[in-house]
């Protein structure tokens, strides 16, 4: 009787294939590890205390008011002198 699993002509080559899973895990646990990371030295903070609410009044049947800072825009007009230069055609004598 011949042992088939020591035969040493045997060509035989077995791939595994490892499924999509396994490597959509390992990238989300070196992010999740990033993220982590990133929290941890303050690099990346979480401050969501800073901002405040409008203060907002209303009467009945009038718009409301509300008090909001904002930047100022500054509109106006100004004259310029803008050169163009002279475009000219050549006749070169065929009609």
């Amino acid at each position: 009787m011949v042992d088939v699993r020591n035969d040493p002509y045997d060509d035989r080559v077995v791939v595994k294939k490892s499924g999509g899973g396994r490597t959509i895990a390992i990238i989300l646990i070196v992010a999740l590890a990033v993220v982590g990371v990133l929290f941890a030295t303050g690099f990346w903070k979480a401050d969501v205390s800073g901002g405040d609410m409008p203060e907002v009044s209303v009467k009945g049947g009038d718009m409301p008011k509300v008090d909001v800072d904002s930047k100022a825009v500054v509109v106006g007009t100004k004259k310029e002198t803008i050169e163009v230069p002279t475009v000219g055609v050549k006749d070169n004598g065929e009609e």
